[in-house]
């Protein structure tokens, strides 16, 4: 099974430009994903949609997914908001007003979190959203499970971005998880940033942004000193794949610019690819 990301896509951040320049960056995400070979399976979007929770983002969002043609499925990040949201994407499920729902595919069972706190950078998982993931968990525990949700509950050493790992909300996601062997991986966004790590035992995939990213500084940041660091740069729009190969999760980090090529498959590499799919067990 194969799946396509993309994430913090912050649609609206020049709301008054018919040519902004993250719809431009979308677009060209979006175009590279559909060019694939093979075409994924579905298309994550992991929040951060638009970036100031208005109704017309949403709009423009659903217009730039329409040339999708695999099912896309969204879950909301921290400049969503839930009621402008549900009003252009009504079928989206929401139990007690959360954005939560389950999607389940031939191989995985794919759980999608709500982690927002309106008005809150920061993450958030109260009791009502806990109880909702216990039951999922709890209703079957043979097939293997990947938390698709914005916010990451790690450390990321980004000390400007990151989750501290004592926030409340963090263990009571880490309690609903505990004892539940299914939940294989985790896909996230929020940190504009392509991040490989573990949370506890489950795999995390942290793809970078359709918006620009996130510049790269593992120093210490004074909020009382300005110290002139790059903060934001203008990187090429992002994408991942997350590959299930029935075991576990392969995510590949990838962006949407054209990229040099150096060398082709033809006659004069077809004896090196024989070469490696000899070595391989039948």
């Amino acid at each position: 099974m194969l799946m396509a990301q993309i994430t913090d896509i912050h649609l609206g951040f020049d709301p008054d430009n018919p040519a902004e320049f993250n719809r431009k960056r979308l677009d060209q995400a979006i175009k590279a994903i559909c060019a694939m070979t093979p075409q994924p399976d579905l298309l994550l979007a992991t929040g951060d949609l638009v970036d100031r929770g208005d109704q017309e983002s949403y709009q423009r969002l659903e217009n730039a997914l329409s040339v999708v043609p695999f099912p896309v499925h969204m879950c909301l990040g921290n400049h969503d908001l839930r009621a402008p949201f549900r009003k252009q994407f009504p079928d989206v499920p929401a139990p007690d007003g959360f954005v939560q729902y389950e999607v389940d595919t031939a191989e995985l069972r794919l759980l999608f979190l709500d982690t927002l706190e309106e008005g809150r950078h920061g993450g958030a998982f109260c009791e009502t959203r806990a109880a909702w993931l216990s039951a999922r968990l709890s209703e079957q525990t043979d097939k293997p499970v990947i938390l698709i949700l914005h916010h990451p509950p790690v450390e990321s050493g980004i000390e400007w971005m990151t989750t501290h790992p004592d926030e409340p909300w963090v263990s009571r996601l880490a309690e609903t998880v505990a004892g539940h062997d299914q939940v294989k991986g985790m896909i996230t966004g929020h940190l504009h940033r392509n991040i490989s790590t573990w949370w506890g035992d489950v795999s995390l995939a942290i793809c970078a942004s359709t918006a620009p990213q996130v510049a790269l500084d593992l120093s210490a940041i004074d909020p009382e000193n300005p110290d002139g660091r790059n903060m934001i740069v203008a990187d090429p729009p992002a994408i991942a794949l997350h590959y299930w190969n029935g075991r576990q999760l392969i995510s590949h980090f990838e962006n949407a610019e054209e990229h040099v090529m150096l060398a082709r498959y033809d006659e004069n590499l077809q004896p090196l690819v024989r070469a490696l799919l000899a070595e391989r067990p039948e």
